[in-house]
């Protein structure tokens, strides 16, 4: 039976669906459904809880099942519905560049606590990061660079959709397509072991790029060469300030690397679940 037959009522619909992604795997598989169900019929959650007999028509079950489908084969919601929240932004979501995390907002903290002139944006796949620090950050310059011309297409976008291309200057390459000074480093780098490949979750090795997750036998392999393009012998730009975000068990190691790279005042910066999610370091 298709979903579209068996949608019914929206009450029905929710929970046939609940039960298939739960069984693919998923770890939220009632607000997987919502939020699909949602985009399908064009009605927010609320109004699923007040009116669960509520029909589905034959269009929306249709749109509804072919969602479903894509998020039992493990696609991420976001690449479902194309659009993720970002702190104040929502951004464009595909697969040529990863789907943003709320740890990844603690970088942007790290701007408003110290309120740069200038910012360089280091890997900025989506746009994120450079994006939700132009939107608050309203008198800062922001420079924002990437490895992959695809994630920096998708980043160009979601500045025009927002507003912001004329605050953000993008460009393709790494830390040394950025030169002068910038008062704030911030980078969300690849930090998984190439050996955790087949831990990772199938949403995530399956359909998020690998050119953004992967980074050698330590995972940091990439944190490494942009540290060394900011050092002050490097051949990168020059920074009074870096912010990285690093995987689980990642921030001592890191710590070391960032004061080997010439930021003698070292700090880091937990995410909601008590992990060491971010190293800061600032040169006195």
């Amino acid at each position: 039976m298709t979903m579209a037959a068996a949608a019914g009522t929206v009450g029905e619909a929710l929970a046939a669906a609940t039960d298939a992604i739960a069984a693919a795997g998923s770890d939220t598989p009632r607000l997987d459904a919502e939020l699909l169900l949602a985009a399908a019929t064009g009605a927010s959650r609320e109004r699923f809880a007040i009116e669960p007999e509520r029909p589905v028509s034959g269009s929306e079950g249709r749109a509804f099942g072919t969602m479903v489908r894509r998020r039992v084969a493990h696609e991420p919601v976001a690449y479902i519905l194309g659009r993720r929240g970002f702190r104040r932004i929502e951004l464009h979501t595909d697969r040529r560049a990863l789907i943003p995390r709320p740890e990844t907002e603690l970088l942007v903290e790290v701007a408003l606590e110290l309120e740069p002139r200038r910012v360089l944006d280091v890997g900025t796949g989506s746009g994120a990061i450079a994006l939700a620090v132009a939107d608050e950050l309203a008198g800062a310059e922001v420079v924002a660079v990437d490895v992959s011309a695809e994630a920096l297409a998708l980043a160009r976008e979601n500045a025009a959709a927002l507003g912001l291309d004329g605050r953000v200057e993008l460009r393709l390459g790494s830390v040394a397509a950025a030169a002068g000074r910038f008062d704030l480093v911030l980078a969300n780098l690849p930090y998984v072991r190439d050996s955790e490949r087949s831990a990772l979750p199938a949403d995530v090795s399956d359909h998020e790029p690998g050119l953004a997750l992967f980074a050698g036998p330590d995972g940091l392999t990439v944190i490494r060469a942009v540290l060394a393009g900011l050092a002050a012998a490097g051949p990168g730009p020059e920074c009074d300030a870096v912010a990285l975000e690093v995987g689980v068990g990642q921030a001592e190691a890191v710590a070391a690397l960032v004061r080997d790279a010439g930021f003698e005042a070292v700090s880091t910066r937990t995410d909601l679940a008590g992990i060491d999610r971010v190293v800061v370091g600032r040169r006195r």
